[in-house]
Parts: structure tokens; C-alpha cells; sequence
């Protein structure tokens, strides 16, 4: 089988998988599937050497601009919608736990830790308007959760997160904060605006291979997350925001979409956004996990 033509190399490789060294159950299926359907997508298109360089050359260039404030390949999965496809795959809804969606390529670790209603603000903009988020978190039964970490981000008024933006202070709309004993959780931070993500370089070019367009409708970022519980990371739209229908990385749900407010005077802000999460129960130890 080591002599190959167009009708056995699929089956060539295929059976090679394992054949010097030890693999687990989940590693044949993954490859056995990826070399399936990229050896037919190779063929149903008939790709020529000349695309495959050209290919190859892209993914070079995609590498060697994945910093600590950019991760290309997060970027292009989400163009792809290959990460929405993998949060819903890694996290089906199966009760009353509030639906997740992509973690984005801004992420950035270890926000400063804040106190139950701050402000994530470091810079001001004219045309801000300061929101005043809260809400619960609760357990499937509908009770509070004390103690649950949020971790949020957004976008600046200007279109730009932090991490990309050398006139932004550092961890500017960044924060963490934690539950009280009733669940409820608060911080203040800015109205996000929709955004175009950065479609300069490889983004860019799969974009307009594409024929789609880079912009997001505004979103405030989560990762909620407290033992004994599953992480949650998600977002939450804003219900004016244009492009709320045509995301450019199609990670909108209806279930994250809220409205903005007038806020009460005693609140400070301009605008008021209230928005529970339900938590999942973590499975219980010494369960199987999928290999």
C-alpha cells in the first residue's frame, strides 16, 4: 500500500495512522476524518500545486502575526465561523444555562480585580455614553450564586480594544468582579459601539476572498466562572446595534441580546443594562471525559 495514486492515497495515509507509534482512540478519529474530507476537498475542487503554495504561504504570514495582543488564527476561525461551530459543539444547551458563544482573539489575561459596582474606565471619549451594567447569576433552580468571578472587556468608543490601541491606558474597559451573596453582580463601563475587526493583513484577505465584510454589531465580553460550575464565556448585544444580523464572525444569538436604558439618577451613568446568567453544575468528579 506504500505506492500510491490518485484513488489509494487517502487510504495510504489513513491506514499509516498508528503504524509506528501509539495513538489514542480520538486521535484516529480526528485525523481519519480530517483526511477524509480535506483529500475530498482537494479533489471537488481540483486544487492545483500553485494554490497549494499559495496556501501555505498564507498560513506562514497568519503565524508570524500572532502576538500576545493579536491571535490570527482565532481571528480567521471566527471569519470561518469555525469557533462558533466548536463553542456550540463543546458546550450544547441541554437545560437553563445560558447560552454561550466565541471567546474573540482580544482576550486578554489577569484584568485588574475590581469591587462590586466599579468602574472599568480609564479614558474618556466625547461620545461615550457610561452604562450602568448589572444583573444575577443564578444556578439552574433559579438561585443566586455568591462568590462567581466575571471577567469583561469591550471595545472602546473610538471602535478599538485596548490591547490595540497604544493611546488606550493599559487594561482600559477591562475588569473582574465578583458576586455578592445574593448573585447580583455590577460595574460601570461604557456603551460598545460595533466595530469592524482588524481586516489589514491575512484577516483582510480571506475577508475580501470572501466577499463579506469585517464588521461586528457592539458587545460586551464575559467569562463567568465560580467551582463547582462550568465556565460560561459569552456576550451580550446591544438590541440597536446595527450588523446585529450579519456579524462577520456570526456569533450573535437572540438569547444575548438586551437593552439599553435610561438610567436612574442614583446610578450615575447615562444608561442602565440589566442581564442575568444561569450557571450549569459542573460534572461531577471522576466522570469519563471523551478521549
Amino acid at each position: 500500500m506504500g505506492i500510491v495514486n490518485q484513488e489509494n492515497i487517502t487510504d495510504v495515509v489513513i491506514e499509516s495512522l498508528g503504524k509506528h507509534g501509539e495513538i489514542t482512540d480520538r486521535q484516529r478519529e480526528i485525523m481519519v476524518s480530517m483526511l477524509e474530507h480535506m483529500h475530498g476537498f482537494i479533489k471537488d475542487v481540483k486544487l492545483q500545486h500553485s494554490e497549494f503554495l499559495a496556501v501555505c504561504d498564507y498560513l506562514a504570514r497568519a503565524g508570524k502575526l500572532c502576538n500576545e495582543n493579536r491571535q490570527e488564527f482565532i481571528l480567521l476561525g471566527d471569519i470561518l465561523g469555525v469557533e462558533v461551530l466548536v463553542d456550540m459543539m463543546t458546550n450544547p444547551i441541554e437545560g437553563a444555562e445560558s447560552e454561550s458563544t466565541v471567546l474573540g482573539p482580544f482576550y486578554r489575561e489577569n484584568p485588574p480585580v475590581l469591587p462590586k459596582g466599579g468602574s472599568v474606565i480609564l479614558k474618556h471619549y466625547d461620545n461615550e455614553e457610561t452604562v450602568y451594567y448589572e444583573g444575577y447569576i443564578r444556578d439552574e433552580a433559579g438561585n443566586g450564586i455568591a462568590g462567581v468571578l466575571l471577567d469583561v472587556w469591550e471595545d472602546a468608543p473610538n471602535g478599538v480594544y485596548e490591547n490595540l490601541d497604544p493611546d488606550q491606558p493599559e487594561y482600559n474597559l477591562r475588569g473582574r468582579f465578583e458576586t455578592d451573596e445574593n448573585g447580583h453582580y455590577a460595574f460601570v463601563a461604557v456603551r460598545p459601539v460595533p466595530y469592524p475587526i482588524p481586516d489589514d493583513e491575512t484577516a483582510g484577505e480571506l475577508l475580501r476572498y470572501m466577499g463579506h465584510h469585517p464588521n461586528r454589531p457592539a458587545h460586551m465580553h464575559f467569562i463567568i466562572a465560580k467551582e463547582g460550575y462550568q465556565q460560561l464565556i459569552s456576550q451580550i448585544y446591544d438590541a440597536d446595534s446595527d450588523w446585529l444580523e450579519d456579524d462577520s464572525v456570526f456569533a450573535v444569538k437572540e438569547s444575548l441580546i438586551g437593552e439599553f436604558k435610561p438610567a436612574a439618577p442614583e446610578l450615575g451613568t447615562k444608561l442602565h443594562f440589566e442581564f442575568d446568567f444561569v450557571l450549569k453544575a459542573a460534572a461531577a468528579e471522576g466522570r469519563m471525559s471523551a478521549e
